[in-house]
């Protein structure tokens, strides 16, 4: 665990800090001032002096504070001198920031404060966009402000160069004073929001109450300005005496008056927060002094020192629900990091740490004082001990004690309630700490019900080695005046109590060694955890090293072990039904809300993942939002997200997470992060976590159904055994698809596991047999059998125009036409210079040129002519043509890893394997192809052990063709170019290629451009979105006899070894909109009924290709029962109703 730092001031005005490695309180030697207050950071403190300034103490690193100042100087050219200084009086300054608007010379840049200092003079950076420029640093446009390269050209007029001089923070390990003078004397201070954002880097939230009851905000603090900017004024409903900042979003103060005031609407974007709300203080007599903050907690104080922790809190409910009524009287509490609280006692002065307190119990256990020697104090009799590091009993140290007069007798201790034995022992709870003394004990109380808890009941030092005297009175929820008054009364015998568990057993504290003197003991004034990160565990193992004396007796040790064995072997029974262990991992993202109108909000997202007792993994999902000044959230179980898809574009890095109940509404959760790699981040861990939830490890099995976007993501689906089940089958909405690395357009498998993809660029790809690539890392990937992938594609754009009777054609369209350079619907605005890559992994690696090969031809210069906007386009010029448009391309490429190997040398378009059982017997495999010039090709050599294959067989074809696929017994169907389909005969294990091609007449008045085959079913997809079913296959007649429609609006079929068919469907209904791309099943498919009957929806859309042709696995047979309630099926007709 790293050393972090306990702060801590004294009535004398001195800063201590305690290490959690080290062995004493160490004096701030060079503080020439006294402090009142100071807060702390994980990297620095802040503190009031006397004097009401603020002062700043920012710990030393190896990484230096160093802040980059730039200027511009600029030129024009004339004719006379050259480039020169004289510039134009409309012109930018001589000196100027990037935009020219700020006048900045050389000379007019100073340090902010006397904690900075120059490491150098000026110098020109001589780099342009990572390249070096010419002698000079010196870069070149037309005019200001335009686009500057390096290279100077004919017509560049102006020049700029960037003038460059770093500053260095060298106050570090010191008090420096932050600002020349303060808008009003402060007296208290608190920071903290470092878990709002974590960009900028560093970034603080500082809190400060002035002596005039005004609240100020510190802005700009992050890592490269540690002192922050300026104070900003808070307005506040009444005078604040007291204030405090958590690590997040929470913001607690304390009215002159005695209520409390909680700060609303905090946020990335506004971390000073947009208004307050009241809170009364705990008692309605007494009102609050003193209130503390952390994560998802608040402590407060009242004037009667009373301590109370507010329950309820957390991000979405900053005010909580209620007040609990604590044992103990303090003066101030203070929340630290992990939400572990620091509080100096009333009457004595000491740091007070609260112990047992956890993610699951937040109020903790007891109150344990930090007894540890102050650098200069003179030696104890046993050495002193670190925060965390030492295990000797003055680490944690009982609540301050009354002096026995005599001491009594060693005995068997007496049995009651709550005691510092149980605490010994029980070391199954983190945060659990025991030590050689009672702790402090308490009882909740309801504040509602009027129940005021009294202070802890003090304890007795005993010596066992000293004989004689009254016994020590029992250790139990006595006020103090009881205790002393029992104390007081010689030999005053204690009752005997029965004993049951371990939760029953007395205690007495072990030998105390010497207190400090009356001039060495600490008296503290103010102490500060907020950059201190105690280890709970740490805790546990340190008070577990505590021997137990000689003076115990035989039977004393008798008894602690009959009970922890009982008790052991209770909690193991009662809670082994609990979660093991409980990891949670939070983040700041927008989300995309479900009601109109439809924004991006910003939210809170979080994580919860835990294990059961067997191992087994699950977790939950949570959103929190803001909606009508309300805090609201929105979940979603692990093991119901079916699958977590990446939706990158050029303005947000966002991704989708789809429910089953989200995929019928076709809405998923859409979240945006802020960074590219940030969204990875969490893509990875969800789909792990997912993953984990559901028993998926390792590779796609063989019977895997294969999917892929329209983006070129690649998915897989281990299919349950009742997925093609009849009559009742799994829902595939509740299928669950995990992300395979690289980049592919299509992807073909079968049973026994060999896979091919095509990417864009029509180059062949061969799965190996791996798992995760890309942005899988670590346990998300295998190690070997991942390969770079690169894959290239063409973006299109149009250049639209319009003929008018003056000029002929030009880019001047009317009013109602659609943009002059736009994508292919014209919708949208798309210009050679706006036009970006599909994402961010995209680049550049050619020029935009016309496109002549577009659908229905082009004239000479690339031009279409058609009618009007948007018509049926031609490659001439009629009389009646008012519009023309063309095509523009340019090829983008994509370079990432995955599971693939590429198969050279010949481009595909399409690519088939025969789909067989997971039992088959095949050797070879056969796989047919269609290259991208329409050649058919067959592959040998295909096998399990060598899915790549040898080499390639061509197969004779009069006309080029576009689609093939091959069925379970060979039967080999394919699509030409014009949209006709043929039937290969003869192909069989002797006679791998066929002998001749078959002409099958298409449906009327269609033309063909997809075809899949299965055991004995074939199905085509034609240009408009009609999906047909071929009657009249047999073995004897394998060419069929007629077509007979069954669905439209289909973008692609496959068809499996069991004759199941799935689509990609368009236009499906959803609850708030049409959706394309959708991932369909036919449902009734059997022997007798081929056909089937109806669709269940599942994944979508935006999904371009599915196979389910490696899903061999033989559906159970059930017997008949009630039918299932209504789904969104539709019986012999349409995919979805247009």
């Amino acid at each position: 665990m790293p050393v972090s730092l306990l702060w801590a001031v004294d009535v004398y005005g001195r800063v201590y800090s305690l290490s959690t490695g080290g062995q004493q309180w160490e004096q701030c030697r060079d503080a020439q001032l006294e402090f009142k207050r100071v807060t702390a950071a994980q990297q620095c403190c802040w503190g009031i002096a006397c004097d009401h300034n603020i002062y700043l103490n920012v710990h030393a690193s190896d990484l230096p504070i160093r802040y980059q100042e730039e200027t511009y100087e600029n030129h024009r050219w004339n004719p006379v001198d050259g480039f020169s200084e004289r510039l134009l009086p409309s012109d930018r300054w001589q000196w100027s920031d990037v935009t020219g608007l700020q006048h900045q010379p050389l000379d007019s840049f100073i340090l902010p404060s006397k904690s900075w200092e120059w490491e150098a003079d000026w110098y020109v950076d001589e780099n342009f966009g990572g390249e070096p420029t010419e002698k000079g640093g010196w870069t070149y446009a037309i005019d200001f402000p335009a686009t500057y390269t390096k290279d100077k050209k004919w017509n560049s007029c102006v020049r700029r160069r960037r003038w460059i001089r770093y500053r260095r923070y060298k106050a570090r390990d010191t008090w420096a004073k932050v600002g020349s003078g303060l808008p009003d004397p402060f007296n208290d201070i608190s920071c903290g929001g470092w878990e709002i954002s974590e960009e900028p880097r560093g970034r603080l939230s500082l809190w400060a109450v002035s002596l005039q009851g005004k609240v100020w905000f510190r802005d700009g603090i992050y890592h490269h300005n540690p002192e922050g900017s300026n104070w900003e004024e808070m307005s506040v409903p009444g005078e604040v005496v007291q204030i405090s900042c958590g690590p997040g979003d929470l913001v607690w103060a304390v009215l002159w008056e005695g209520q409390l005031i909680v700060r609303e609407g905090i946020g990335r974007d506004c971390p000073q927060g947009t208004s307050w709300v009241v809170v009364d203080s705990p008692s309605p007599e007494v009102g609050a002094i003193h209130v503390g903050v952390g994560v998802n907690v608040v402590w407060a104080i009242t004037k009667d020192n009373k301590v109370w922790f507010r329950r309820g809190v957390n991000s979405h409910n900053p005010c909580g629900s209620g007040w609990i009524g604590m044992v103990g009287e303090m003066i101030m509490i203070n929340v630290g990091l992990n939400d572990q609280v620091w509080a100096i006692g009333c009457e004595d002065r000491a740091v007070y740490f609260r112990q047992g307190v956890t993610s699951s119990e937040l109020s903790g256990k007891a109150w344990k004082v930090i007894s540890v020697p102050r650098d200069g104090d003179r030696s104890h009799s046993k050495g002193g001990s670190g925060l965390v590091a030492s295990a000797s009993p003055e680490s944690f140290a009982d609540a301050p004690t009354e002096p026995a007069s005599e001491a009594p007798k060693p005995r068997i201790p007496k049995v009651t309630s709550d005691s510092f034995i149980s605490e010994l022992v029980s070391d199954r709870e983190p945060g659990k700490n025991t030590s050689a003394a009672p702790a402090i004990l308490e009882e909740e109380s309801n504040p509602a019900e009027g129940e005021v808890q009294d202070p802890p009941a003090a304890g007795i030092a005993l010596s066992p080695s000293q004989s004689g005297g009254p016994l020590d009175p029992q250790w139990s929820n006595v006020d103090l005046e009881e205790a002393q008054s029992q104390q007081a009364g010689a030999g005053a015998v204690l009752d005997s109590a029965d004993t049951c568990s371990l939760s029953s057993v007395a205690t007495y504290t072990l030998a105390l060694e010497e207190p400090y003197g009356a001039d060495e003991h600490p008296l503290w004034a103010w102490v500060n955890g907020g950059g201190c990160s105690v280890d709970s565990l740490a805790q546990s193992v340190q008070s577990m090293s505590l021997s137990i004396t000689p003076a115990q007796t035989a039977a004393w040790r008798k008894q602690i072990f009959e009970q922890l064995s009982e008790r052991s072997k209770r909690e193991m029974d009662n809670f082994r039904h609990y979660e093991q262990s409980v990891w949670v991992k939070k983040g700041t993202m927008q989300w995309w809300r479900d009601w109109k109108p439809h924004k991006w909000m910003d939210v809170r997202f979080a994580l919860e993942q835990f294990s059961g007792p067997e191992g087994n993994k699950d977790g939950i999902l949570f959103i929190y939002y803001n909606f009508n000044e309300e805090k609201k959230y929105l979940h979603a179980f692990i093991n119901e997200v079916t699958i977590l898809v990446p939706v990158l574009n050029d303005s947000k890095h966002t991704f989708a997470i789809y429910t089953p109940e989200r995929t019928k509404q076709r809405w998923p959760i859409r979240l945006a992060a802020a960074t590219e790699l940030e969204m990875h981040d969490w893509l990875a861990l969800l789909s792990v976590s997912c993953c984990d939830s559901r028993g998926i490890q390792g590779p796609p099995s063989k019977q895997a159904i294969w999917s892929v976007t329209c983006k070129g993501d690649i998915f897989v689906s281990e299919p349950s055994p009742g997925l093609e089940a009849m009559p009742y089958p799994t829902p595939c909405d509740q299928m669950f698809w995990r992300q395979v690395g690289g980049h592919l357009r299509v992807v073909e498998c079968n049973s026994v596991g060999v896979v091919w993809g095509i990417g864009y660029d029509h180059t062949a790809w061969v799965y190996t047999g791996g798992y995760g690539g890309g942005f899988f890392q670590g346990l998300a990937s295998s190690t070997d059998n991942i390969y770079t992938q690169t894959d290239v594609k063409s973006i299109y754009i149009y250049e639209n125009q319009r003929w008018n009777p003056v000029t002929g054609y030009t880019n001047r369209g009317l009013p109602t036409d659609r943009y002059m350079w736009s994508d292919a619907s014209g919708l949208h605005e798309c210009t050679k210079t706006n036009t970006k890559p599909p994402s961010p992994h995209w680049t550049w690696v050619s020029e935009w040129a016309v496109d002549y090969s577009v659908s229905g031809g082009t004239d000479r210069e690339g031009w279409q002519y058609a009618a009007d906007f948007p018509a049926s386009y031609h490659g001439y010029k009629t009389l009646k043509d008012f519009v023309r448009r063309r095509r523009w391309a340019r090829k983008c490429k994509l370079t990432t890893t995955g599971p693939w190997q590429e198969v050279p040398p010949i481009p595909l378009s399409d690519v088939t394997i025969l789909p067989c059982t997971a039992q088959s017997s095949v050797e070879v495999v056969p796989l047919w192809a269609i290259s991208n010039k329409g050649d058919v090709l067959c592959r040998l050599g295909v096998t399990t052990l060598t899915p790549a294959g040898s080499s390639w067989l061509h197969v004779g074809t009069d006309q080029p063709f576009k689609s093939i696929s091959i069925g379970a017994a060979n039967q080999v169907w394919a699509i030409a170019r014009d949209g006709s389909a043929f039937y290969r005969g003869s192909v069989s294990p002797q006679s791998p290629a066929g002998d001749c091609w078959f002409h099958i007449p298409s449906p009327s008045k269609q033309k063909l451009k997809q075809v899949s085959v299965g055991r004995t079913s074939v199905y085509t997809v034609d240009e408009n979105g009609n999906l047909w079913y071929r009657q009249g296959v047999t073995p004897s007649y394998p060419q069929g006899s007629s077509w007979e429609h069954i669905s439209n609006n289909v973008r692609k079929v496959s068809v499996g070894p069991l004759d199941q068919v799935w689509i990609i469907a368009d236009k499906v209904q959803g609850s708030h909109s049409l959706s394309c791309g959708t991932v369909c099943h036919r449902l009734g498919v059997q022997p007798m009924e081929p056909k089937g009957q109806s669709w269940d929806y599942g994944i979508g859309g935006g999904w371009d290709h599915i196979t389910v042709r490696g899903n061999s696995m033989e559906p159970p047979r059930i017997p008949p029962r009630s039918p299932l309630s209504a789904r969104n099926m539709e019986v012999n007709g349409n995919a979805v109703r247009c």
